[in-house]
């Protein structure tokens, strides 16, 4: 149930933001604070990669990390402090990259 009531989120947040094209360059400024802990060649090593995601999806992941649809306390508080612009050029920026190997 809670599993399904995220994925309404996530939908109902992607629809309400509506599409939105990224800054690549504003992304890559941003994507300091993410690389942090995810890493740019795609590895996992216990952080999930976010390399190579369509940027739709990297959208939503975001914006119901920042509503609070997703749990973690350290996405949600990173996400907060990003409007929908950096949500866009981050999105724009890792999609740059090619999809993490599994």
């Amino acid at each position: 149930m809670r599993r399904q009531a995220s994925m309404m989120a996530i939908l109902a947040a992607t629809a309400q933001g509506g599409a939105m094209a990224g800054d690549v360059e504003w992304g890559a400024y941003l994507a300091a604070e993410c690389t942090t802990c995810h890493r740019r060649d795609g590895s996992a090593d216990g952080i999930p990669a976010i390399t190579g995601w369509p940027e739709a999806g990297f959208v939503a992941a975001l914006r119901a990390y920042r509503g609070g649809a997703r749990s973690s306390q350290t996405m949600q508080t990173v996400a907060r402090g990003l409007d929908d612009g950096d949500i866009a050029a981050l999105a724009a920026y890792f999609a740059t990259y090619p999809p993490a190997a599994d």
